[in-house]
């Protein structure tokens, strides 16, 4: 298959950076695909930046970072009108985040009412200033980095902005061997200036819609339903995921299955998306977080209680399940 092809080349590529992280690679290439938005949420020092570099260089597409601060202003991140003494008239100067790839660094840095500024533009596309709007640009991601550690001087990001984000990634330290090569590869020159582009703009807006077409058997979206439904119901969750995250566990799902190289998406394809695509999507209720109780972990209890096939309503079935 193409994707299949393509996506090998464009992680054989990544990975020249990116050292013995190739599921992580081969998840943010999913959220590309499905024209969604990442989440990487890790320590400093783990590549997260170099990581969204990485992709921008290898598809040719325009990229700008953007450095979130307590006093970065919505404008500084959307554009402003700016009067011209010349022409007598407004002229829109776009802010960085009109760019095919856009990194918002640590982003959990700003305050709401900037953090809010991205909302319009990643889920609509587009961007409302002085009453014009101004649409994206096509691709449009957004990779977003935020340190879980450190909370001095940090605003929580809403769980309206999390919804937005596809999927979420955590990186990890390296291995010990993995770290040596890192050490090794770096003496002389950083590996990311020599990254080149192995795939066009053109070619991953046809990939993003050979995607679409990746068959789903109604079975595998009965499995999808009920998978996130029982995040709605679980006792130790008080908000589960919503039918934006179904739609996500969907598509990620599509996506997984062409970068395998099959036309067809299966439940093993559901299940290794299942926990970045819906783990930041759920509130845990307080008193289980005093219990340590965390969300990727109870994505990860559902996938295994949650059976793959439905059970058919009879005598000895009921339709409704017992609470």
């Amino acid at each position: 298959m193409a994707i299949h092809e393509s996506g090998e080349k464009v992680i054989a590529n990544v990975e020249r950076v990116i050292v013995g992280k190739h599921e992580a690679v081969r998840l943010a290439l999913v959220a590309l695909l499905c024209q969604g938005h990442l989440l990487i949420e890790d320590v400093p020092g783990t590549g997260k930046t170099v990581l969204a570099k990485a992709i921008a260089r290898s598809l040719g597409c325009s990229f700008r970072r953007i450095q979130f601060t307590p006093d970065l202003l919505p404008s500084d991140v959307t554009g402003l009108s700016i009067f011209n003494q010349k022409t007598q008239e407004f002229e829109f100067r776009p802010g960085p985040i009109m760019a095919q790839i856009v990194l918002a660094d640590e982003i959990n840095r700003a305050t709401p009412k900037t953090q809010s500024a991205l909302l319009e533009c990643m889920e609509e596309r587009q961007a409302t200033i002085d009453g014009v709007t101004h649409r994206m640009p096509d691709p449009f991601l957004v990779i977003a980095t935020q340190n879980p550690i450190e909370y001095e001087g940090t605003f929580a990001l809403p769980e309206a902005q999390l919804d937005r984000f596809m999927l979420r990634l955590r990186l990890g330290y390296p291995q010990p061997l993995e770290e040596i090569v890192i050490l090794d590869e770096q003496k002389r020159i950083h590996p990311l200036d020599e990254i080149g582009e192995v795939l066009s703009v053109a070619e991953l807006r046809t990939l993003q819609v050979a995607v679409r077409e990746i068959y789903v058997d109604p079975s595998i979206s009965d499995y999808i339903v009920r998978l996130v439904n029982a995040t709605r119901i679980h006792p130790d969750i008080y908000l589960g995921a919503s039918p934006r995250g179904s739609l996500a566990l969907y598509r990620a799902g599509q996506a997984y299955a062409a970068l395998h190289g099959r036309d067809y998406v299966i439940p093993d394809d559901v299940k290794a998306v299942a926990e970045p695509a819906l783990s930041h999507r759920l509130i845990i209720k307080t008193a289980a977080t005093i219990r340590d109780v965390e969300a990727g972990a109870t994505v990860r209890e559902l996938l295994e209680t949650v059976p793959i096939e439905s059970q058919p309503a009879g005598p000895d079935r009921p339709s409704v399940r017992p609470a």
